[in-house]
């Protein structure tokens, strides 16, 4: 069992041998990986929600745009990819191996969580990332009225439409936790 909860559904750990059941040590890791990095995904947009934007909102035009054009340049590594298209990746194979496993509640809840990341993502290079593009594409020796307008075409739409990603990525987190509880 786990958590105290209900019996554990799928493959019976194989212990008799003296050697590690690969299934059984899939079906511990993949959805707990799956909630770690839903986690991570979520908190990335709700951290821009709660401080970055805010913070940004206090500063002049060019600092703004130029803060951003490199926020836009730095986020782009490693990490970020690791969790912005890990996360779906991992929900999709949880839910994948809780419906192998005939979890049904379990597989519900993941793919609802999957189908809400898979919201997430389309936000984001629908609007997020063209907004973006054009930010970049400001000059740093622009104008002032150029980086007013800049930051205009981009802040407020940008703004609220990360509040959706920050709260679509909560509501993956919260499926995928419920899915991994009901297991």
């Amino acid at each position: 069992m786990l958590w105290g909860g209900s019996p554990r559904v799928g493959p019976a750990p194989a212990r008799e041998s003296g050697r590690v059941d690969v299934t059984q040590v899939v079906f511990g890791f993949v959805p707990v990986l799956a909630v770690v990095l839903t986690g991570l995904f979520a908190g990335l947009f709700l951290s821009f929600s709660m401080a970055v934007m805010p913070g940004l909102a206090r500063v002049e035009d060019r600092a703004m745009v130029e803060s951003m054009q490199r926020i836009n340049s730095a986020i782009l590594n490693p990490l970020f990819a690791l969790v912005f298209v890990g996360a779906p990746v991992a929900v999709l194979g949880s839910a994948a191996l809780f419906l192998a496993a005939g979890a049904h509640p379990s597989a519900v809840w993941t793919g609802v969580g999957l189908v809400a990341l898979v919201v997430t993502v389309a936000i984001t290079f629908t609007v997020n990332v063209p907004r973006n593009n054009a930010l970049d594409a400001v000059r740093a020796t622009s104008e002032a009225a150029d980086m007013a307008a800049a930051r205009a075409a981009f802040e407020s739409v940008w703004v609220r439409w990360n509040h959706v990603r920050a709260l679509m990525g909560v509501a993956a987190l919260v499926c995928c936790v419920v899915g991994l509880s009901l297991h």
